[in-house]
């Protein structure tokens, strides 16, 4: 493994970026930035968001990007700490490729190869959120919507979407999972976005519509909040479901019930 490392933030916090060998179905290369604090030793036991780049970008950009400094500085704001982990997708929109269509499938990459290669290296892949600017945005909402229950949370910004897509299609299978959405106001996708937010099955959880354009500019002022939000959804445990709480908890006492009559 090529290990490169990285100082973001504070002296507390260190962020490091990891590059490894490609997956079977990835295009280039896997990169993990993960920041702590003190304390958290290499990052094991910390939740993972996923972060699925645009077109115009790879997980080789996300160091100069800054994201490891937003995750810094979402711990200097009293945030619980998260491993982001993310690899190169190409311009597949984070899906499958179609029916006899060559080529990789970046969506069983980020639902299984990552989540495996995290896994190896103590990470909680049992608490996953996503997040994603432009392509990136359409492929993290169809990543939520295809395998209910593997995400936490989605932070979509400026999402390549629009009606009839399989997004919108799909926007139901979102129930439950809370959704940020973000657009800037001089983008040409912001119809699309407002539109999506209606098709949601329940009021997005976070997000605003800014001035900004279709742009790093913009989603980074976005990222502070995205990153409350994905904090906020890894911290929380699971619900259970009322039913399977009922049988868990019903279904000895009835027994019981049954031998006592007996």
């Amino acid at each position: 493994m090529d290990r490169r490392s990285f100082l973001a933030g504070a002296a507390a916090t260190t962020a490091t970026v990891l590059i490894g060998a490609p997956p079977a179905h990835a295009r280039t290369r896997v990169l993990t930035t993960q920041d702590w604090m003190a304390g958290h030793g290499d990052g094991r036991g910390l939740p993972v968001l996923l972060v699925l780049h645009g077109g115009s970008t790879t997980a080789a950009d996300f160091p100069a990007l800054g994201l490891g400094r937003f995750a810094t500085d979402s711990v200097r704001r009293g945030n619980d700490p998260f491993v982001l982990a993310g690899a190169t997708g190409d311009r597949l929109a984070w899906r499958p490729p179609s029916t006899g269509e060559p080529g990789d499938d970046p969506q069983r990459m980020v639902h299984e190869e990552i989540p495996a290669w995290c896994a190896e290296r103590g990470f909680d892949t049992g608490r996953i959120a996503v997040c994603g600017w432009s392509m990136g945005g359409y492929g993290a909402l169809l990543l939520a919507q295809t395998f209910p229950g593997f995400v936490r949370a989605v932070a979509a910004f400026s999402p390549a979407v629009h009606p009839g897509d399989d997004v919108f299609a799909g926007a139901g299978a979102l129930r439950g999972v809370p959704v940020g959405l973000w657009c800037g106001t001089d983008d040409g996708l912001l119809p699309h976005v407002r539109a999506l937010e209606q098709a949601l099955p329940q009021p997005r959880a976070a997000g605003s519509y800014a001035p900004g354009r279709h742009n790093f500019g913009y989603w980074s002022t976005c990222l502070p909040a995205a990153c409350d939000l994905v904090a906020r959804t890894l911290l929380a445990p699971v619900e259970m479901p009322v039913g399977v709480v009922t049988a868990i908890i019903g279904g000895p006492f009835f027994l019981w019930l049954l031998v006592r009559e007996n």
